[in-house]
């Protein structure tokens, strides 16, 4: 979606476009109630300003949407295509790295009570593996700082992959 249609849509269109972003919905009513905006650069600061900081619950309920690294959501939904899309990087018919993200999950799952999040577009599979490792060496206060800046970088990078900038605004700023 263009950001002029984004900006002139109604509220509840707005809304529509940003939950498969993130689905925090401080989040997606600050950014929907804040509009119009001038730029695709402006509308990106102001996702991550007013991710800044996301609460225990926030995080909780965004989370609930996030399939295990290495698992491929089968739902039909906008958030499921950016989530297979972002997983890109993992092949599943890599049986070492399946396996050992598999055990990984389980062993993140089990020491933090939630599945491992982390921003899997642009990274390998190697790479993601050795920091699920990396991160079951961390206290659960570590882990929430961690986890709620990747559903930040998440939520920044689908918003950037569905607002494009407009030939009229371009460059402009807020």
């Amino acid at each position: 979606m263009q950001l002029d249609v984004f900006n002139s849509v109604d509220r509840a269109d707005a809304i529509d476009v940003l939950r498969p972003c993130l689905d925090i919905q401080r989040w997606i009513e600050n950014i929907a109630d804040a509009r119009p905006f001038n730029s695709v650069d402006s509308l990106l600061s102001f996702a991550g300003e007013t991710a800044e900081p996301f609460t225990a619950d926030e995080v909780a309920a965004a989370m609930a949407h996030h399939p295990r690294i290495g698992e491929r959501p089968k739902a039909q939904t906008t958030e499921a295509a950016m989530s297979r899309s972002e997983q890109a990087g993992v092949d599943p018919g890599d049986d070492g790295i399946a396996a050992a993200l598999a055990a990984g999950n389980k062993e993140y799952e089990a020491a933090f009570d939630r599945v491992f999040l982390i921003r899997a577009a642009g990274r390998t599979a190697p790479e993601i593996l050795a920091s699920l490792q990396e991160r079951l060496g961390h206290t659960p206060e570590e882990e929430d700082v961690i986890v709620a800046g990747q559903l930040r970088e998440i939520a920044l990078l689908r918003l950037a992959g569905v607002i494009s900038a407009d030939a009229v605004n371009e460059g402009a700023k807020a």
